[in-house]
């Protein structure tokens, strides 16, 4: 990951504009770079090297993060703003929120950011959207939207944070409240219609709120106590008012089930399916991983019915190793 871009010199914070210290704010978010097996489930689609970033939010070194950049990671390297180094070890994922958890082996001279509350945040907020590396990677942006989101790979937030101008190194970046506090965690980049055929990019963010209640879940298990959503292993989107299938993942339930791209799907145990969000939602209301999921499919005007024996999609991730 190349480190000499910057953010446009009027899209950067001023630390006048706010009444907290920013540097030493900024300097709480770290540059996060992880190794992950050739042969690893998420390496075909996330690649095997990867690179966002994370903030400290306690003292003893732990940082949070997107969990896309650290999922089945063997290695896991951790960089402040003054250059120092520190390896890290994955201490949780959770699939539901996607944020994840590293804990830095060794002393980060980095301090700690405070957790905010996202549920005060409103469309016109002032946010810092902040990558490593101090005020030139970061992007003095406002609340655009508070608004479900469905992502394709089998996951929807009741609330995501949309923010703009757009950060261009989004994953793992902080997002920070007026107070100094952290509010969120950079997870995607969206294009958002403006009008007459134009499309501007916005920032998608995890709300921090979703954090504290799965926090010591996380620490104690690494991942939350509560149990896992049925998986299907695919890949969809909505696509003229249908849900359409982009592919399948690896040898997950839709695969071994034969679903191919293109398959629409029509219902969920005989309920219609209006779009992505309700779609994902009806397959989780039928019970924990490994309930069957009966779907109706279109396969270019062939309408027939299978029945999937869903899986807990951890299952299928190589476990994180210590250092």
């Amino acid at each position: 990951m190349t480190t000499d871009w910057k953010v446009p010199a009027d899209e950067q914070p001023q630390a006048g504009d706010f009444a907290f210290d920013l540097d030493r704010t900024l300097s709480s978010v770290v540059a996060v770079t992880s190794r992950v097996p050739e042969d690893a489930f998420t390496a075909e689609t996330l690649g095997s090297e990867r690179a966002g970033n994370g903030v400290v939010i306690r003292e003893d070194g732990l940082v949070l993060t997107i969990g896309y950049l650290i999922t089945e990671a063997e290695e896991v390297w951790l960089t402040t703003n003054t250059g120092q180094v520190a390896p890290g070890h994955v201490v949780a994922y959770d699939q539901t929120t996607g944020l994840g958890l590293v804990q830095t082996l060794g002393r980060l001279n980095a301090p700690a950011m405070p957790l905010g509350d996202s549920r005060k945040l409103a469309t016109g907020d002032r946010v810092v959207v902040a990558g490593a590396g101090g005020r030139t990677k970061a992007v003095s942006a406002h609340v655009v939207g508070l608004q479900e989101f469905a992502g394709y790979w089998e996951y929807v937030l009741d609330k995501a944070v949309f923010t703009a101008p757009a950060h261009p190194h989004w994953g793992g970046a902080a997002m920070i409240g007026e107070d100094g506090a952290l509010l969120g965690v950079g997870s995607l980049q969206v294009q958002h219609p403006i009008g007459r055929g134009r499309v501007a990019p916005l920032n998608m963010v995890v709300p921090i709120e979703l954090l504290p209640p799965i926090l010591d879940d996380m620490l104690q298990l690494g991942r939350p106590s509560a149990p896992p959503r049925p998986w299907l292993g695919l890949y969809a989107a909505e696509t003229d008012e249908r849900i359409v299938l982009l592919g399948v993942a690896g040898d997950g339930p839709a695969r071994r089930a034969g679903l191919n791209e293109g398959d629409a799907v029509l219902a969920v145990a005989g309920k219609p399916v209006k779009d992505l969000a309700t779609f994902f939602r009806q397959v989780w209301a039928l019970g924990p991983a490994g309930v069957d999921v009966p779907l109706t499919l279109d396969r270019e005007g062939d309408v027939f019915d299978v029945t999937l024996k869903s899986a807990d999609r951890q299952r299928y991730l190589k476990s994180a190793r210590l250092h």
